[in-house]
This record gives structure tokens, C-alpha cells and sequence, in this order.
């Protein structure tokens, strides 16, 4: 039972969850925060709670989706059904709704410890959506891939938007009379979160070609049932394409920051080897699959190279000390 619910959850995408929020707050804020003569001010034991707050609501993402896809995945990757099989459908449900009320009562806590409660319905409206997401949006046309790449691109926002009231009062004079001190800050936190999205809304649209017999028959309007899977190979290779222009030009935009003309070659060479030449070989790779093993493997390598994307935190922290 044990081991079924871990899987149920994806215990291995919640350390990744746990991992990017832990990399944001000390390999990207800190770092960048203390260059500019400021700190870290969200107690070791709120930061916590967040993390966890946003590990459970995700767990219970996870559990509502598979709970609802039951049907379609028995036809799509019948070997992985865990609902209905190993796992009861009341056991699921119950264990969505009490992950969901840790995390909610987490989140809570944490923005009434900040002095700002109205943060409290983001782990209020976030369930809900996934909810609606499982229920029904995830059914109509690409707005299921857009919400579940949104919501992958807020994880590693939440340390920053957590960390901005406690910044603000108490840095509020540098932030007003020299506001661009914190450009840097928002530029790397916010183009962690754009990467996610792109990477995401590719992903998800690559596993909506690799289920797509089982989303045709049940009446799915995804990308692939709506505008087949020539067209959705070439709409998803174009993400991928956009995210490695983005790519380049977020880079452009770190020299900027950097003095004196400097040029990252450390973070030049990691750029080329560990995230544009697997975004590559990917789009090859998408667009000469003819079977869903291959759509499989092009799914896998994505999740590995927004791996790499964020422990790319690690050096980059060392790099700027």
C-alpha cells in the first residue's frame, strides 16, 4: 500500500518540487539578494511549511488526475493504473482531499506568519484549479496543457513571492530610491518560471500525441485529436524552438548584468551542452517518432533537462559569490 501511494503521488516529482524550492531560495535569492547588501528574512520554519504546502496540494494534483483518468489510462499505459487496482477509488479520493487540507492549512499559516493573509488563496484557488483541471479543462483544447504549465511555472516563484513582503518592509528605503537593485532578483526567478512554462506546455503537449488513442476514443479534445499528430509534432517542435531562443536570449540579458564586459563561459558552455543540444536533438527526435516509445523518450529527456536547467542554480551561485 505504501509503496502504491508513493507512486500514486509521483514521489519523485514532489523532491523535485522540494529541490527547486530549496535551489530558488538559497543558490538564486540569497546569493543575488546579499550582492545587494540584503537578506534572506523568511524563517527557516515558514519556508518549510511553504514547501510543504506546495508538495501536498501537488500530491493531490497527482492523486485527482489519476483518480479521473482512470478509463483513458487503462487504454493509454495500462500497466501503471494504480487507482481502481492497487488503490480503491474512496482510499484516493480521501487521500486527495487530506493532502489537500495540509497544504492548505500549511500555506495558511505561513502567509498569516507574514503578515499577508490575502496570500492564503493562492493555496486556495490552486487546488481548485487542479481540480477543474482533472474534471474538465484538461479535456478541452490546450487550455488543460496551458493550466498545468502555469501552475509548474509558479513553483519557483513561490519562494520570491513569499520572500517579498518581509523584503519590503524591511529594505523599503533601497527598494524605493534605487528600485533596480532587485531587476536581477525578478530577472532569474522570473526566467526559471519561463523556462518551466515552455518546457512544460512541450511536455505536456508530447504526452497528449503519446495518449492519443485513448484520448480519441473517450472524446478528448486535445491538440493531437483536434489537429492530428503531423500538426502536433510540429506545434510542439516549435516550443521547443522558442524555448531555445529564449534561452539565448536570457543569456544575452545575464551579460548585461554582468561588469565590465565580462563573458560567462562557465555558463555559456553549460547552456550549449546540458540544455540547447538536447532541445535539439529533441526536435529531431519529435519530428522522425513513429511510434510511441519515441514520443516516450523525447518526454523523459525533457524532464532531464529541466533538471539540469535547475541545478544549474548550484554553480551559478558559486559563480557570483
Amino acid at each position: 500500500m505504501v509503496k502504491s501511494i508513493l507512486r500514486l503521488i509521483r514521489y519523485r516529482n514532489l523532491i523535485i518540487v522540494a529541490a527547486t524550492m530549496y535551489l530558488m531560495r538559497f543558490f538564486i535569492l540569497q546569493p543575488l539578494l546579499q550582492q545587494k547588501g540584503m537578506d534572506l528574512l523568511l524563517s527557516e520554519i515558514n519556508f518549510l511549511m511553504l514547501t510543504l504546502a506546495t508538495m501536498f496540494i501537488t500530491a493531490a494534483g497527482y492523486v485527482i488526475n489519476d483518480y479521473f483518468d482512470t478509463r483513458t489510462d487503462l487504454v493509454n499505459r495500462p500497466t501503471t493504473v494504480i487507482v481502481g487496482r492497487e488503490i480503491s477509488r474512496r482510499v484516493a479520493i480521501s487521500l486527495h482531499w487530506i493532502l489537500n487540507a495540509i497544504g492548505v492549512i500549511f500555506g495558511i499559516i505561513v502567509s498569516f506568519a507574514i503578515g499577508k493573509p490575502i496570500l492564503s488563496l493562492v493555496f486556495i484557488l490552486i487546488p481548485g484549479m487542479l481540480w477543474f483541471y482533472s474534471t474538465t479543462y484538461k479535456r478541452q483544447f490546450l487550455l488543460g496543457n496551458i493550466i498545468v504549465a502555469t501552475l509548474t511555472a509558479i513553483v519557483p516563484l513561490m519562494p520570491l513571492l513569499f520572500e517579498l513582503p518581509k523584503l519590503y518592509d524591511a529594505y523599503w528605503q533601497i527598494l524605493i530610491f534605487s528600485p533596480s537593485v532587485f531587476n536581477i532578483v525578478i530577472y532569474w526567478v522570473g526566467g526559471y518560471a519561463l523556462f518551466a512554462f515552455w518546457l512544460t506546455l512541450f511536455r505536456e503537449i508530447v504526452k497528449d500525441i503519446e495518449d492519443f488513442e485513448g484520448d480519441s476514443e473517450y472524446g478528448r479534445n486535445t491538440l493531437p485529436v483536434a489537429l492530428g499528430l503531423s500538426t502536433s509534432r510540429i506545434v510542439a517542435a516549435a516550443i521547443l524552438l522558442v524555448t531555445i531562443l529564449l534561452l539565448a536570449y536570457l543569456f544575452g540579458a545575464y551579460l548585461n548584468f554582468l561588469p565590465n564586459g565580462q563573458f560567462d563561459f562557465f555558463t555559456f558552455i553549460y547552456l550549449i551542452v546540458a540544455l540547447v543540444i538536447p532541445l535539439f536533438y529533441m526536435v529531431i527526435r519529435l519530428l522522425t517518432a513513429d511510434c510511441k516509445a519515441h514520443y516516450h523518450t523525447v518526454s523523459t529527456i525533457s524532464k532531464l533537462v529541466m533538471l539540469f536547467g535547475i541545478l544549474y542554480a548550484i554553480p551559478f551561485a558559486l559563480l557570483i559569490r
